[in-house]
């Protein structure tokens, strides 16, 4: 794998690289009884663990709450979904011949094999190895002060808290098939309908109403 020749990486178990881009379809397919899906849950832990020390290094005048949005700004999908492409882990998917997918999907599976080739590459060579290897890929985006990720929610509920104002989110619609699924969230204000998000998901959906609240307010 030349990603792994271009930062000097030894690999001990290959297998680990080799499942960290098997997509489920392609397993079901060619009767595999594994696929990246835990080497995901596990790399996503890897990463918050890493991108928070460094964090908490970087600035000690950074609240607990400044440290968690500016995390979920450099874990959220689309910063994954930039590391992965950057590094051209979208070349080494591998997906079963039948599957159809939408675009959403695709970016989805793109920025999943970032975090499971985390896991693999933690569980292979250990955590010092990751931070190194962070440090040359996702770290200069912190550095950067880039921003992938803008947390409505959060300031919305920051402004809503100021003003002694309740606020929640109701789900109003859930369509489409289970893999491709569209929910559409309603923040609420103070008893007021202040904006109708909709998402591939319940959080992006929140997010999208919360814009529209924050719009209106």
């Amino acid at each position: 794998m030349q990603l792994l020749e271009k930062f000097s990486i030894n690999p001990v178990n290959t297998h680990l690289y080799e499942l960290a881009f098997l997509h489920e379809s392609y397993s079901n397919e060619n009767d595999i009884d594994e696929c990246y899906e835990r080497l995901e849950f596990l790399g996503d832990a890897v990463l918050e663990i890493v991108i928070s020390e460094f964090l908490y290094n970087m600035d000690s005048n950074l609240t607990e709450g400044e440290l968690t949005s500016l995390r979920s700004n450099y874990v959220c999908k689309k910063a994954l979904y930039v590391y992965s492409m950057e590094l051209g882990l979208d070349q080494y998917i591998k997906l079963g011949a039948g599957q159809e997918l939408t675009s959403r999907e695709v970016d989805s599976i793109i920025s999943d094999v970032f975090e499971s080739f985390i896991g693999a590459l933690y569980l292979d060579l250990g955590l010092d190895t990751v931070k190194d290897f962070l440090s040359k890929t996702v770290i200069p985006h912190i550095k950067n002060r880039d921003i992938f990720f803008c947390d409505y929610k959060s300031k919305l509920k920051q402004l809503c808290d100021k003003k002694g104002i309740d606020m929640a989110y109701e789900l109003i619609k859930e369509e489409g098939e289970p893999h491709n699924k569209t929910f559409s969230m309603v923040a609420i204000i103070d008893g007021k309908n202040c904006g109708t998000g909709i998402g591939g998901s319940k959080k992006e959906a929140e997010q999208n109403a919360a814009k529209l609240a924050l719009d209106k307010l």
